[in-house]
């Protein structure tokens, strides 16, 4: 695999920056990034890009509501009605001025904070768990698509269980009609078709079983009325590009 490939190392830069480049490929572009400084640039340049977008977002601020929410699941609020239930003890008028009073313990007190905050351990450990993002699937494959100056047109990352397709700004996508996406089988028989490219933006395919069960000798995109091909075969074949398995 030729890692010097603008195309190819642009593309695993993306996918290191976001952070979809895992395991062993990660491991092995962070050394190719500090061998190559081309790559190191492109990553540069990805952080640069992607960071700006992130700039752009205007800052919202939870409201008090949300706060609020949070101190009741937790407990505090019931605790703070709690405390301001319970009446301090009454001292007496007869009691002379040099005698100082030891406050009375209220276990009750005690004993409804404790609980209070023994359940709030428990819906806080409750919450940590749903809010343990789901386990992202390693990326297995990559493939670039490029028009015929090269430029960069999708990108696309195939796991375990998907295809994720990513629309570049250089796709200039013509109107009224789909791009489809097809596998093309080294022994000749007839393309598979993948399903529908995103015109902008990114979109996941299904990965279906007959891409484990063949040998690909590229992935191409077709041209096709609005919808796919009426006929189940490529129309009018744009593009090629080759899969890299990383």
């Amino acid at each position: 695999m030729n890692y010097l490939n603008p195309d190819l190392y642009n593309a695993l830069a993306a996918q290191y920056v976001l952070g979809t480049l895992r395991g062993p490929a990660r491991r092995r572009f962070s050394r190719l990034i500090m061998q190559h400084s081309a790559i190191s640039e492109a990553v540069n340049s990805w952080e640069l890009y992607l960071n700006s977008l992130g700039e752009q977002l205007p800052d919202v601020a939870p409201d008090n509501d949300v706060w609020r929410k949070i101190e009741q699941r937790l407990g505090f609020i019931q605790a703070q009605k709690i405390a301001s239930q319970v009446e301090p003890a009454p001292t007496s008028k007869f009691e002379p001025s040099n005698v100082v009073r030891i406050p009375e313990k209220k276990p009750r007190l005690w004993q409804a904070l404790a609980g209070l905050a023994s359940a709030a351990a428990v819906v806080l450990a409750v919450l940590l768990v749903q809010m343990q993002p789901a386990p992202i699937s390693e990326v297995t494959q990559i493939a670039v698509i490029n028009n015929q100056q090269a430029d960069l047109l999708w990108s696309i990352e195939i796991t375990d269980e998907e295809i994720a397709v990513r629309a570049t700004k250089a796709l200039q996508a013509k109107q009224g009609v789909d791009y489809e996406l097809w596998i093309v089988p080294e022994d000749g028989n007839a393309p598979v078709s993948l399903g529908l490219l995103p015109k902008d933006g990114a979109s996941t395919l299904v990965k279906p079983l007959v891409f484990e069960q063949i040998n690909i000798a590229a992935l191409a995109v077709s041209l096709e009325p609005l919808g796919g091909s009426p006929n189940g075969s490529p129309t009018e074949v744009l593009f090629t590009g080759k899969l890299v398995i990383l």
